[in-house]
């Protein structure tokens, strides 16, 4: 059973917000007390953050379904319903989080990066937030928002300053182990490792991280062997060492063929020819490899490589590789501009923009898109005549109306609010008519005009006893 992933697609599903409360309050001696019905909670969001006691996404590989929490919906008495509870998933420094098309949505580096994955919908407001001068006990409540829903892939991309790269069985993770406190997997047959281990190596004042990265092979690039699932992880490294095996019991091989070839692969995955190169002759502790080294090395300093013989067992050559690889550390972490805060751009929208578009679409229909547009729909009820009437009021003063008669449209055509695939359609009038307007103009509540029953029960016995009084004074016994 695999320990460790590097890649994994994961289905996050942030929460959906509350509804709002419709509710008048109700207390005794008190007829209509006002609407009190409170708001919605939040959804919970999906957040990604950056753990560095993680080192694999091997817990997302098994479990890739995630869902934050729901907000709860708002209660009578002026009561707010909960927010829905965030969903915290540390993944390792150096993710990739990409969409399924390949687009790099954020770089997670450092410990503490966080990135929100999906977004809490919105909490629909009461109908006490709703409640104006001229709409002074509205009848609903805005519904809560859906939360964002999506699928992401996560890449691992090793945070290392060195890596170790070369064929199978050419003594990376030996010296690996040698180098640092790292313990992989070392045995006499090819890709013994099947993952990247990661050391520390300190050197001096001095301490940087080494990567092994499993072996590679011609047409690694393309997919053969384990070179492209794993030459991503030397995207990020400040120096690549070569090492060399020169006691190789493969007769058709040669150190200066090993280089060309990993070389050649390099080239071919793209982005790695500004790094620093030292070459590693490695397992020179034996007659032959050692004899292999010196005639070699020659040729290798007159390419302009560095050239250092090591050897794992005998740990020869170890210090002054150590020390020369911190060397170049140092140098590149110098030569990188110093992290400044980040800068908070405060982009305003125009004054005239009504963020919305309307779009001609085939024989009398018309395409209206927009973020408040079509959240404004998805929190309407379209079950509750008033909730429509309010939309249509907020459309109107959007400028909707406005935009379609420019547009063309006439009395009868359709109009569609939101995506093709989930979108709100009803035949438009001028006066944008939702059904809503037997309440009155809108904005406003003719419930309230009324007078209450009890006042014109009082009215209507005064106007029947001053009638009465009217008659009797008028009334003369001796006619």
């Amino acid at each position: 059973m695999t320990t460790f992933v590097d890649r994994v697609e994961l289905h996050v599903a942030a929460g959906n917000g509350g509804h709002g409360c419709a509710s008048v309050h109700r207390e005794k001696f008190k007829p209509l007390g006002g609407p009190d019905g409170g708001n919605g909670g939040r959804g919970g969001d999906v957040i990604l953050v950056v753990d560095q006691s993680v080192t694999t996404l091997l817990e997302y590989h098994h479990s890739p379904h995630r869902k934050a929490t729901n907000g709860k919906p708002g209660e009578g008495g002026n009561r707010s319903g909960k927010d829905g509870t965030d969903l915290v998933l540390p993944v390792p420094d150096g993710t990739v989080v990409q969409d399924r098309h390949g687009n790099v949505l954020a770089d997670l580096v450092g410990h503490g990066t966080r990135y929100i994955a999906a977004q809490g919908g919105r909490g629909g407001l009461g109908n006490a937030a709703l409640a104006s001068a001229r709409r002074k006990a509205p009848g609903f409540a805005l519904l809560g928002e859906p939360g964002d829903a999506g699928d992401i892939v996560l890449e691992l991309k090793t945070v290392a300053d060195v890596a170790l790269v070369g064929y199978p069985s050419a003594g990376k993770s030996s010296l690996i182990s040698v180098l640092s406190a790292a313990k992989p997997k070392i045995a006499d047959y090819p890709f013994t490792t099947l993952v990247p281990n990661l050391g520390v190596v300190t050197a001096g004042s001095t301490v940087y991280t080494i990567a092994d990265v499993p072996g590679l092979i011609p047409g690694a690039s393309q997919g053969k062997g384990l070179g492209l699932e794993f030459l991503r992880h030397v995207e990020r490294c400040s120096v690549l060492v070569h090492v060399l095996d020169t006691a190789t019991l493969e007769s058709e091989r040669d150190p200066l063929t090993d280089l060309d070839v990993i070389e050649a692969e390099l080239a071919e995955y793209g982005g790695l020819e500004d790094r620093p190169r030292l070459i590693v002759l490695n397992k020179v502790d034996i007659p032959d490899g050692q004899d292999l080294a010196d005639m070699i090395r020659p040729d290798l300093e007159a390419r302009g490589y560095r050239v250092f013989e090591a050897s794992a067992v005998s740990r020869q050559g170890l210090k002054e590789l150590s020390f020369a690889l911190a060397g170049i550390v140092a140098e590149a972490r110098a030569a990188k501009p110093k992290e400044e805060a980040t800068r908070i751009v405060i982009r305003p929208k125009a004054v005239d923009d009504a963020g919305f578009t309307v779009t001609p679409e085939g024989e009398g229909l018309f395409r209206v898109r927009g973020e408040k547009p079509e959240r404004w729909v998805r929190q309407t009820d379209f079950n509750n005549d008033e909730a429509v009437g309010y939309l249509a009021d907020r459309l109107n003063r959007l400028g909707v109306e406005e935009e379609l008669m420019k547009a063309g449209a006439r009395a009868g055509d359709g109009v569609a609010i939101g995506p093709e695939e989930d979108a709100v359609v009803f035949d438009w009038e001028p006066s944008m008519a939702a059904g809503a307007e037997m309440l009155g103009r809108r904005g406003e509540d003719h419930r309230f005009d009324a007078p209450r029953p009890a006042a014109q029960r009082r009215r209507d016995r005064q106007a029947e006893h001053d009638e009465a009084q009217q008659e009797y004074e008028g009334f003369d016994p001796f006619e």
